[in-house]
């Protein structure tokens, strides 16, 4: 059954279920990415309710029981965002270079689609750092390079930014720092990391505004994350390919630099002025930062 037959069938029977029922199938209507990835016990504890209670209602929508509503939308969610034109597989006896060029190509493309569909999110997205008191952005291994591009982005934009990847401490002892006015970025392409999830599990209980940029709906931080940035990264030779995050990063900082209005341009000109310094920057190849 896919997510589209599942939330139909709920509709379609909402007003015939006593009063407890309709409560719960109306969270695993509005919550399948969090239902596909919590325990029954975390379920039934978020709402108040026996795990007993939970398998009924699974059985009511069709289901063997909640195991099997869990595995059907864990299902659905892993591919709801992998991209139709970016196939991971070389060709045989393709030109090695204009196949790979393809393959980001659609990359971009994907991302750019995920990003026009969802201009709202990305003015909420300014919004949000803008009231923030800090910015705090967050990756592990390769996720933690758009991170630290955010953070660059968000330095130069004169706001007060802090970057967080693993080192002395564990991202879950960093997180200490970060208040309920503050913003978390948490960058997660895959392999998923558990220590990452916990730490954002963490901050967003305290009331923390979370935006993640990742994959798929079904990256286990976007349980926990109010705005969600979907990348496409396919790559035959690598793990994940950053083109999608990157871009979206870009996108992202050039919005509110102009959303920023007079503060955003202020805060770049004197990044401007920066590249004066002629201790640091030759002052005849054509400076930009």
């Amino acid at each position: 059954m896919d997510i589209q037959r599942l939330e139909d069938r709920i509709r379609g029977r909402l007003n015939n279920f006593p009063a407890k029922t309709r409560r719960v199938a109306e969270y695993i209507l509005a919550n399948s990415s969090e239902i596909a990835f919590h325990s029954i016990s975390e379920t039934a504890e978020k709402l108040s309710v026996s795990r007993a209670q939970l398998v009924r209602v699974s059985r009511m929508l069709g289901f063997e029981g909640y195991a099997d509503l869990k595995n059907t939308l864990k299902k659905n969610l892993m591919t709801q965002v992998i991209p139709s034109s970016a196939k991971t597989e070389l060709k045989n006896g393709s030109d090695l270079i204009s196949e790979l060029c393809r393959l980001e190509q659609a990359n971009i493309n994907e991302t750019y689609k995920n990003l026009i569909m969802n201009t709202s999110i990305i003015k909420n997205f300014c919004e949000a750092v803008k009231k923030s008191d800090a910015v705090y952005c967050m990756g592990w291994g390769i996720s933690s390079l758009p991170a630290e591009w955010l953070y660059t982005r968000f330095t130069e934009l004169g706001l007060k930014s802090v970057l967080m990847r693993r080192g002395s401490l564990s991202l879950i002892e960093q997180v200490r720092g970060i208040k309920a006015n503050d913003m978390l970025i948490v960058c997660e392409l895959p392999s998923y990391v558990i220590e990452v999830n916990e730490a954002v599990k963490k901050i967003s209980s305290e009331g923390t505004c979370v935006a993640t940029i990742t994959d798929s709906p079904a990256a286990p931080v976007c349980t926990y994350s109010k705005l969600n940035f979907y990348v496409s990264d396919q790559s035959p030779l690598f793990g994940s390919s950053l083109i999608g995050s990157m871009f979206t990063v870009h996108v992202l900082t050039s919005v509110l630099a102009q959303n920023m209005g007079k503060e955003g341009k202020n805060a770049l000109e004197t990044q401007k002025e920066n590249l004066k310094d002629k201790r640091v920057y030759y002052p005849s190849y054509g400076l930009r930062y």
